[in-house]
C-alpha cells in the first residue's frame, strides 16, 4: 500500500499544486482543511480514494491528531498574508507548525517540509517574517531532518494575485505609478 502523506493547508494556491504532483507519484494524500468543501476538486486528481479530504482546525491539537494518524509524512503549508481576528500570524504560522511538529515528532515521523517565506527571522521587527523564522526554529527543533522551503511571491494560473491584477487592469485601465 502506498505511503500516505498529510498535507495542512492543502486548498490553497501551493497546496493544490502538491496534491497533484503526489498524487500522480502514487501517494495517498490527507488533505487537512479548515473548510473541506474548498479541497473536494482535489478528489479527481487521484484514483478514487487516494485523496482524502478532511476538517482540521490547526488550532485543536486533537484535529491535528487525527489528520496525522498513519502519516508517513508531512507537509505544512499553513499560512496567511494578513492578519484577520483570531487569524493571526503568531497563531496560524508559530504555534500551528509547532504543535504539528511536535506530534509529527512524537508519532515518528521525519520527513516533514514546511512552507516558510523568503525573509523569514525569528528576530524580525516583521510580525510576518519573525512568525516564519519562529515557525522554522520550532520545527527543525521537533524534527531536525525537516525541510524548510522559503519562496517568494508565487505565481500562475488561479494564484489570487494576477487574477486579480488582471481584473483591475480590466476594470482600470489606468493604473497609477506610485513614485514614478
Amino acid at each position: 500500500m502506498a505511503e500516505l502523506v498529510t498535507i495542512f493547508g492543502g486548498s490553497g494556491f501551493v497546496g493544490k499544486q502538491v496534491v497533484r504532483a503526489l498524487a500522480k507519484q502514487g501517494w495517498r494524500i490527507r488533505v487537512a482543511v479548515r473548510k473541506p468543501t474548498v479541497a473536494y476538486d482535489l478528489k479527481p486528481a487521484g484514483d478514487v480514494g487516494q485523496i482524502q479530504v478532511v476538517r482540521c482546525y490547526v488550532r485543536k491539537e486533537a484535529d491535528i491528531d487525527r489528520a496525522l494518524e498513519g502519516a508517513t509524512a508531512v507537509i505544512n503549508l499553513v499560512g496567511i498574508l494578513y492578519q484577520s481576528g483570531g487569524q493571526t500570524f503568531d497563531a496560524l504560522h508559530r504555534q500551528a507548525s509547532t504543535t504539528i511538529a511536535q506530534k509529527a515528532a512524537a508519532l515518528g515521523i521525519k520527513r516533514f517540509v514546511q512552507m516558510s517565506a523568503i525573509g523569514a527571522d525569528a528576530n524580525s521587527s516583521s510580525k510576518y517574517a519573525a512568525s516564519k523564522g519562529q515557525a522554522e526554529a520550532a520545527v527543525i527543533k521537533a524534527i531536525p531532518t525537516a525541510t524548510i522551503v522559503r519562496p517568494s511571491v508565487i505565481f500562475g494560473p488561479q494564484d489570487g494575485f494576477f487574477t486579480s491584477l488582471a481584473y483591475q487592469t480590466k476594470m482600470f485601465p489606468f493604473m497609477p505609478s506610485i513614485g514614478g
